[in-house]
Order: structure tokens, then sequence, then C-alpha cells
């Protein structure tokens, strides 16, 4: 513990010396938690003090380079678009651990990214994280009246197909963003609905991640309810809780009819309204509102990551010519 307090005080002092506009957004960053803030970049750089600051340096710059403090006042209009981007890219606020820990849920095999541009995905998925990091946080944290700075991730794994090699592209952007400028913000994967092509790949990825990124993730049996109702005679969360696809075995899917607002992927559902209204009504007071999406750059990618990347892709073609695909990626 003392060295992670010296490392602590450390990372402070050199942050100490930057700019006054990145000492700006680092306020946005950390929302009142510095500290917090800071373990989570040292955590994400294996304790090294000065990587560490290099990353959060490199962070706080991207952000002032492409205005991530007023994303939350450019919505994506008109709402027929956004609704697209929601049935395309399926994230959602589901609810709530036990201990008041957000729990979302990411349909990753029927995500299809397939409905607008690779800038307006991205620039979706941030507002989701900075109004996860800005606001849902900062609530729950008063609410139970200790830090809470984490989520947790439900991976619904349903649909998956060798096909998905075609949006590694766009999926490599968004995890690149995330590692790079909001670093271990998710305090477990629960992965669910797991076909063969899952497990195929996870076993040959699995020893390539950092331990304390392996040990955040549990692969659960069939669509995860019981285990998450009741997690190593811990419960995890209460049913209401659950996404959708977790609530009845053999269900799966994680598709949804339009107006559906108990499904936490739908535009319909209260958390897409009031993330979209109050996106809106940011956007109306700066007098901000007009079509086109936001040009994010996107970091470049670590290289311990991007060989990740590689040999999933290595793996999908392995399991598309055993298959017998034609091209290796076109058969589930």
């Amino acid at each position: 513990m003392a060295a992670e307090a010296s490392a602590v005080q450390q990372l402070a002092g050199l942050l100490d010396q930057v700019d006054a506009p990145l000492k700006k957004t680092f306020e946005n960053v950390h929302q009142g938690y510095p500290t917090e803030t800071l373990l989570r970049f040292l955590k994400a750089r294996e304790w090294h003090v000065n990587k560490a600051h290099r990353m959060l340096e490199d962070s706080l710059n991207w952000r002032m380079q492409n205005e991530i403090d007023s994303i939350l006042e450019k919505p994506i209009i008109p709402v027929d678009l956004y609704r697209s981007i929601r049935d395309t890219q399926l994230i959602g606020l589901s609810g709530y651990s036990k201990e008041g820990i957000p729990v979302f849920a990411v349909g990753v095999g029927l995500s299809t990214y397939d409905k607008a541009s690779v800038n307006y995905y991205v620039q979706s998925h941030i507002q989701i994280n900075e109004y996860r990091d800005r606001f849902i946080l900062p609530t729950v944290t008063k609410k139970y009246g200790r830090p809470i700075t984490t989520c947790i991730k439900v991976l619904d794994m349903t649909g998956l197909k060798l096909s998905a090699l075609h949006q590694m592209k766009i999926v490599t952007a968004i995890s690149t963003v995330d590692d790079l400028n909001y670093p271990e913000k998710t305090e477990t994967y629960y992965i669910v609905n797991a076909p063969y092509i899952f497990s195929a790949c996870w076993k040959v990825v699995k020893p390539l991640l950092q331990e304390r990124t392996r040990k955040k993730v549990h692969v659960l049996r069939g669509c995860g309810r019981d285990e998450l109702l009741q997690f190593w005679n811990m419960q995890i969360m209460d049913y209401s809780s659950l996404p959708h696809f977790c609530r009845q075995e053999g269900s799966g899917s994680s598709k949804h009819s339009s107006g559906d607002a108990d499904n936490c992927f739908s535009l319909d559902h209260p958390f897409h309204q009031e993330l979209y209204s109050f996106i809106q009504e940011q956007a109306l007071n700066q007098e901000l509102i007009k079509q086109g999406s936001l040009h994010v750059k996107i970091p470049e990618q670590d290289p311990e990551d991007a060989k990740i990347v590689e040999v999933i892709e290595a793996e999908f073609h392995k399991l598309g010519v055993q298959n017998g695909s034609a091209n290796g990626i076109d058969q589930a």
C-alpha cells in the first residue's frame, strides 16, 4: 500500500506541471476523485509512474484536441439516424449491482455497425462513456456515500459469427479509445450465451492478457441468469437489473422490436431516452444543434493490443477454413 501511495503521489506531482487547460479537462475526468483516477492510469501501466504519466497526458491532450469536454452538447440527429445506431451498436444500462455499480449490457454478437459511418459510432460510444463518468457515477457515488468509479459489463455473445471479422476495424477503434482514455473503468466482465467460436478465440487470447485483465473476465453458463443472481454465494444484482437477454434461458437474442422499453439496447429504454434528451438540451443551451458526425481522432493502438487483434483475426480465419468457408469469414 505504501508503494501505491508513493506512486500516486509521484504521478500527482508530475500532473501539477501540466498546462492549465489540461488541468481543467482533468477535472472533467476525475469528477472530484483525482486519486482514484490516478490509480486507474497507474494500474493500466503496471505501476510505472512515468508510463502512466505519459498515458494520462496523452489522454488529456486527446480530450483537448477532440473537444471531448463538450461532446455531450453534440447530438446525433435526426433521431431516426440515432435509432439506427442504437439498433446496430447494442449497448445500454440495465441497472445497478447490489453495491450500486452500474451494469452495462453489450450485445457483442449482434452488433452490426452497418447503419452509419464509423465517426457516428465512435461519437455515440464516447457520449455514453462521458455520460457514465460525469453523471451516472457521481450520482451513485453521492447516493452510496463512497466513490463508485467503475462499472460492470455483461457481454452477450448471441449471434457471434465468423463474419464478425468484418467489424474488427470499428470494434478495434472503439476499444482503443477505451483502453487509452478510459482505462480500468470496467470492474468485471461477464460473458453470456457464448458459442463455440468465442470459446475457441478465448482459449488463444486469454494467455496474452495481463493477469489483472484475465481476473476480470468470467464466462458464465448459458444466459448467465442464475450465476449473476447468485455468484460465488454472493448476489451480484437483483432480477430487475439483469439485462433482458439474461432473464430467460434460451431467449438468447439481443434483437428487439421497436418500442420495447424493457430492452436496454433500444432507444425507447429510459436510459437512452434520458441520455438523448440530455444531449439535445445541452446543445440547445449552447445553440449548437447541427447535423453531421463529430470526427474524433482514434489514438494509435498499443502494440500489445494490436498483437491480440492479430491473434483473433488469425483464429477467425483458421475456424473459417475448418468450416469449409471460401474466404474464411462468411459462415457461422
